[in-house]
């Protein structure tokens, strides 16, 4: 259900799942899995030392969403938990990869060649 960790174990999310921040307020729907991370040190170090997560781990990419506006986030497998609210995500790229909200999933759209 998604990539392989370096050790071997699989991603605990997948593409088109629901989840919310562990701590933060705002939720969104995996589109793409790291894994382990894949950005900037800057962007690594950016991050609070006290809550920098680890690197060795996958990361998600989501299409996220908080009270205020919808965003891209790339957020660390300790920092995620599944939603259960059946509530559908409202970033406007939703429609655009996916379809149809089911138990907590998307279906992801299928691509058409350019």
């Amino acid at each position: 259900m998604g990539k392989a960790k370096p050790s071997g174990q699989i991603a605990k999310f997948g593409i088109g799942q629901v989840v919310r921040h562990r701590f933060y307020p705002f939720r969104g729907v995996i589109f793409d899995v790291d894994p382990r991370f894949d950005n900037s040190e800057d962007w690594w170090q950016s991050i609070p030392e006290d809550i920098r997560p680890k690197k060795d781990q996958p990361y998600y990419h989501l299409l996220a969403e908080n009270e205020e506006t919808d965003y891209i986030a790339y957020v660390s497998e300790q920092n995620l938990i599944s939603d259960m609210s059946g509530e559908p995500v409202r970033h406007p790229q939703v429609e655009e990869m996916f379809s149809g909200l089911k138990d907590g999933f998307y279906a992801a759209r299928e691509q058409k060649p350019n």
